[in-house]
């Protein structure tokens, strides 16, 4: 049905919602189009649901419009078939804009010191390989003391401090290069983006803790796990909200952020499709969190360790953040509980060693030629019989 725009110039929204012809609203997600109608419709009243454009595409032979799209968006809800996407509410969606720029913000600022440590290799200045942190309180003001003009390397080694003075003598070979004016102009801009940047986060870090506070007691939850930590659970929170009955299970919602492997099965033969993509932001995220959980004696950096050794790091991150998205679900969904974890050896406990035993005493039986057997938790060793 086409729906009339009001003469008067409001809202149309609103004159259709007096009329009472609508109650639910179906559209689909194309790029960031639709988030002004949905939002507008949102606020008016209406049941807005936002589909897939994989799950109802038109069928193949018939007309191909904008009309004919909506015809045909109306017919598939109205008959079930389809389902709406998850869209979060308002609060959790201004905490995912805060999370993401934030995010955003870092990497800008992580690439303007890589040019940094760019410009200092092209004049010949080594500082990077005796500083551990270049923008840390020496290294910036022997930074600043270059772009004032100083040259010689010995009176800029003599501005180190604490245990880097040990290596006065390693900073005054580093620092024998070529910095020129031209040089100390261009690092006096790159440092005054840098110290912009970080000011910027720092006020976004202050905005996101307002914003998170209605869900201070998850952020508390989710903090515990490990290699999370408060940003990350404040970046969690954001990106999968608190509502957890949006899920049937914590299968559905690994499902959903694309965190488990695809099925694909024909003719009885299964490929190895991989995991499909899902949210860049959730899953960089999760593999920040994988990479510091493996290097953890926890549940988490064993699991890691454990499935990198068999099957290569890549699946190991998308099985850890699986792990982390099972124990999201699980404390979330139960405000009451709270994370435990089952430590490093929780596998070693569940070998069954006398099979275990059998195993290896099989193996070696097939390298050496003689005859193992376990007795009694021991190998019984039997010299095979002469011919």
């Amino acid at each position: 049905m086409d729906l009339p725009l009001p003469a008067d110039g409001s809202c149309p929204s609103r004159t259709w919602t007096d009329e009472g012809r609508h109650a639910r609203v179906v559209m689909e997600s194309t790029s960031d189009y639709w988030k002004g109608v949905f939002y507008l419709l949102e606020a008016e009243g209406f049941e807005c649901w936002l589909v897939n454009a994989r799950d109802v595409k038109n069928v193949p032979g018939r007309a191909k419009t904008d009309k004919a799209d909506a015809v045909w968006l109306a017919k598939v809800a109205e008959r079930g078939m389809c389902r709406p996407s998850l869209v979060h509410p308002q609060p959790i969606r201004e905490l995912r804009n805060l999370t993401r720029y934030r995010r955003s913000l870092i990497r800008d600022r992580t690439r303007e010191m890589q040019r940094v440590e760019k410009l200092l290799e092209d004049a010949q200045i080594k500082i990077t390989a005796v500083v551990s942190d270049v923008f840390g309180v020496s290294g910036r003001l022997i930074l600043q003391a270059l772009i004032d003009g100083q040259r010689d390397p010995v009176v800029l080694a003599q501005m180190a401090r604490g245990r880097l003075r040990v290596k006065i003598a390693q900073l005054q070979e580093a620092l024998r290069g070529f910095f020129t004016d031209h040089h100390g102009a261009i690092l006096a801009m790159m440092l005054d983006n840098i110290d912009r940047l970080s000011a910027q986060v720092a006020a976004l870090d202050t905005a996101v803790a307002e914003a998170v506070a209605p869900f201070a007691h998850q952020v508390a939850q989710l903090a515990e796990i490990t290699a999370v930590g408060p940003t990350a659970a404040q970046e969690l929170i954001a990106e999968l909200g608190v509502d957890m009955t949006r899920f049937p299970s914590d299968a559905h919602l690994v499902s959903w952020a694309k965190f488990c492997p695809q099925t694909h099965e024909s003719a009885g033969k299964k490929k190895n499709k991989g995991r499909s993509k899902g949210s860049p932001w959730l899953a960089a995220t999760l593999g920040n969190i994988a990479g510091s959980a493996c290097r953890t004696d926890t549940f988490l950096g064993a699991r890691h360790r454990r499935i990198a050794k068999r099957r290569g790091k890549q699946k190991a991150i998308v099985a850890t953040g699986n792990a982390v998205l099972v124990i999201v679900y699980h404390l979330l969904s139960n405000p009451t509980i709270r994370f435990r974890d089952l430590g490093a050896n929780h596998f070693a406990t569940r070998i069954d060693k006398q099979r275990r035993a059998r195993n290896l005493a099989a193996q070696l039986q097939a390298v050496t030629g003689q005859q193992i057997t376990i007795r009694d938790g021991k190998a019984v060793i039997a010299e095979p019989k002469a011919a």
